[in-house]
């Protein structure tokens, strides 16, 4: 099957990453994996960061001209056409402006992964975006859903049942159980390159995200946590970079916190495979494939309660879901782990073989590509 794949919040090969890159990185990976030929079609980005009808006009016109190249592209060489459009995230700041006009001339099946619908959208400012998005969610034959948020409100404006597929986040795991099984060493080397002693028993506490302002409420929700801590015994190490940096440093002032930057994929593993426990409150957020990587990687966690972290996290035997925004029952949390290393190591466990059996990358490329196999005459 050749699948012509698009990213209108951003392209899988962008320089800034963040977990929807990567997320689409794992969705080609998945579908090459299980034999499907993927191509990614366009990087035209289509995100407003707020509604502003002259923008949207402009990437209106943008999408015209994407789509037109690649319907003449296709019609001169057919031995290039696709058999499938997927678009993978799709909503009202960033909708498909380009796939549905290449689908229906073509008449090729469309399919959305991590598509989402807002009524409160459907008048006011963000009214054309919320249009946009919805043409698109009704035009897919299938729409994959790692969220499961996201179904409720898509339910009522697809064709039938059969639309929307459950497809929990995923990954290949190998590489983040490797790292667990070098955990000793993996932790001296980073104890160097951190300044930070290697063997003097404290917990290490990782977080992982950019720092940019729609992170900032989780950086601060978390400096609070901390707060209420006592120490020593534990660290927190921060992974992450952004406009924002220097608000994170301040809030994390007088805490024991080591600011690690911005990291290459490689480089992070590892850093899982050193650290004990991941923190996160996930405030405002769908899922944060950072805390997907952290559980293959063997690692219990405190996160902030959403739909989509419960769909990864498994309450009380792979970490613990709270409040999202509640400092005071994150740090009740975290010190409970931090007083029970034969837990949090049981719910490492736990974690790791959770992500194996439902979060593997191998099944999800299956799953996709039947599914969409499906949709093609």
């Amino acid at each position: 099957m050749r699948i012509a794949f698009y990213c209108p919040l951003k392209p899988p090969d962008h320089p800034t990453p963040s977990g929807d890159r990567r997320m689409a990185r794992e969705l080609m990976a998945a579908l090459r994996g299980a034999g499907a030929a993927v191509t990614l079609a366009s990087r035209l980005r289509t995100r407003l960061g707020q509604p502003d009808e002259t923008a949207f006009d402009v990437l209106v016109s943008a999408g015209r001209q994407e789509a037109d190249r690649l319907i003449a592209a296709w019609t001169t060489d057919p031995a290039t056409r696709p058999d499938l459009w997927l678009t993978y995230h799709c909503y009202h700041k960033a909708p498909d402006l380009v796939g549905p006009l290449v689908a229906r001339a073509l008449g090729l099946p469309y399919a959305l992964v991590e598509a989402s619908v807002a009524g409160k959208r459907a008048h006011g400012p963000w009214a054309q975006g919320y249009a946009a998005a919805l043409d698109a969610v009704r035009l897919a034959g299938r729409i994959f859903c790692p969220n499961p948020g996201d179904a409720e409100g898509l339910a009522g404006h697809v064709a039938g049942p059969d639309v929307l597929v459950d497809l929990p986040p995923f990954l290949d795991g190998a590489p983040y159980r490797v790292a667990r099984a070098g955990h000793a060493a993996r932790r001296a080397a980073w104890a160097a390159r951190l300044g930070l002693p290697g063997d003097d028993g404290a917990v290490w506490c990782l977080s992982v995200g950019m720092m940019r302002p729609d992170k900032l409420a989780s950086y601060r929700s978390l400096a609070a946590a901390l707060r209420l801590l006592p120490q020593p015994g534990w660290q927190i190490i921060l992974v992450g970079d952004g406009v924002e940096r220097a608000a994170v440093e301040a809030d994390f002032a007088g805490l024991p916190a080591r600011l690690a930057g911005q990291l290459g994929a490689e480089e992070l593993t590892g850093l899982y495979g050193a650290a004990d426990l991941f923190l996160w409150p996930a405030i405002n957020e769908a899922y944060g494939f950072a805390l997907l990587e952290a559980q293959a990687a063997g690692l219990a966690a405190v996160i902030g309660r959403g739909p989509g972290t419960a769909n990864i996290l498994r309450q009380g035997e792979t970490g613990l879901l709270v409040p999202a925004g509640d400092a005071a029952a994150f740090a009740n949390a975290v010190s409970g782990l931090l007083a029970d290393p034969t837990r949090r190591d049981a719910m490492g466990r736990a974690a790791s073989a959770n992500v194996l059996a439902r979060h593997d990358g191998q099944a999800a490329g299956q799953v996709l590509l039947n599914e969409l196999a499906g949709l093609c005459p």
